[in-house]
């Protein structure tokens, strides 16, 4: 038996009382992907980014964890959220038109103590001051650094398009302007390096894609570093007193902890392993989240057809937004049909083995964007299920 097949039947064994549509987490590959997170940090802290998590229980198993330290959210109302819920530093890693959040930020010391708000322009700065509603906390304010590579004069752009602050005098200028307003405190600085931390540099059979990655990668890195320590030197010449400095991904954690400047790593999707995650040279993890769908039809020889399972990720429309067809191995995706909204066939020889009310496991392929599906994620120990625990959505919360 495959250690694959070991799993399936492992997984099965555990979910054999429940009918799927049915998501899981693997608590012993979810600990030890944590367990190499902090080992390829090298001692900083890592914060854990909750997008990729999605689960207010699997968050605080991982900040149980020595090595870690902290949440960086996506939304203002999922930071207030979190904070009212007793975490106590919360990072939110996008700037926010939340005005209502914004007033309940500035009314209460508890929240405005816990969470960190994001800011990249002046003008945020403006639209908070005109949500506050007579609220005087002060506000954590995080600067964003681009950290896109930029080549040829600009004219080639490599890396999310987020902050438009590139340079160390621009984030001085802000940095001043922080400083100089009533009601803020400039505490950190983030820079997310997108184009290394989340982008698999071996490209299943693509050698020479996998080589331009990697070449890409490595100079990005450089550039990144350099200019990272000098932004945060000029930043800490007008704020001293400076907190953090935050960057790197689950893709490139070691590379960004090795930065001088870098205080903190964050990282998410490396506890769960989506199949983005798959390709990389600089580190492997274990699949831990995963759902299943059941066999509902067998339409012929070598095909079945299972229940939905259309849960296509963010970002670019493409096959590699696709979960994939995971346990047993060896079934893929009709290309007349692909991942469907209420049906999915399914072809390959082990097709044959498979028999109505039977489940197939699929990985997602981003991390915590599972949990949008799923109001209960069951925590599988072995082959038995030990807990069982609610994501966002099970708590009637959705952010986006």
């Amino acid at each position: 038996m495959t250690p694959r097949a070991g799993d399936r039947a492992r997984y099965d064994r555990a979910t054999a009382h429940l009918d799927a549509p049915v998501a899981i987490v693997d608590l012993e590959a979810f600990d030890a992907n944590a367990a190499d997170l902090v080992r390829r940090a090298g001692g900083k802290p890592i914060r854990v980014a909750s997008k990729s998590v999605r689960c207010r229980a699997l968050l605080e198993r991982a900040l149980a964890r020595e090595g870690f330290a902290g949440i960086m959210s996506f939304t203002l109302d999922e930071s207030l959220w979190l904070a009212r819920a007793g975490f106590g530093d919360v990072l939110l890693a996008y700037p926010s038109a939340d005005r209502a959040g914004f007033g309940e930020l500035a009314r209460d010391p508890k929240l405005a103590a816990a969470v960190t708000v994001m800011v990249d322009d002046v003008a945020q700065l403006d639209l908070i001051d005109a949500s506050r509603a007579g609220g005087t906390e002060e506000v954590r304010v995080c600067l964003e650094l681009d950290t896109a590579l930029s080549l040829l004069g600009g004219r080639i752009r490599i890396g999310a398009r987020r902050s438009p602050l590139r340079e160390p005098a621009e984030l001085a200028e802000l940095a001043r302007s922080v400083v100089r307003r009533p009601g803020f405190r400039l505490v950190g600085i983030m820079a997310y390096e997108g184009h290394v931390a989340g982008v698999g540099d071996a490209v299943a059979g693509r050698p020479l894609r996998s080589r331009a990655i990697r070449l890409m990668q490595s100079a990005a890195r450089r550039e990144l570093a350099e200019r990272r320590a000098a932004v945060v030197r000029a930043v800490r010449a007008v704020a001293p007193d400076l907190e953090f400095v935050n960057g790197g991904g689950t893709g490139s954690v070691q590379h960004t902890a090795a930065e001088e400047a870098v205080t903190e790593i964050a990282a998410g999707s490396g506890f769960f392993v989506p199949r983005l995650f798959d390709h990389y040279t600089s580190f492997s993890g274990r699949p831990a989240a995963l759902f299943a769908q059941p066999v509902v039809r067998r339409p012929g020889v070598g095909v079945v057809t299972v229940l939905g399972g259309g849960y296509p990720a963010s970002g670019v429309a493409g096959p590699d937004r696709l979960p994939v067809p995971y346990l047993p191995e060896g079934l893929r995706y009709d290309p007349q049909e692909g991942a469907g909204e209420v049906q999915t066939p399914l072809l390959g020889s082990p097709a044959d083995d498979l028999r109505i009310g039977d489940k197939v496991w699929f990985r997602h392929a981003k991390a915590g964007e599972l949990c949008e599906r799923f109001e209960s994620l069951h925590l599988v120990e072995g082959d038995r299920i030990t807990a069982t625990v609610p994501t966002y959505r099970g708590e009637g919360r959705t952010f986006l």
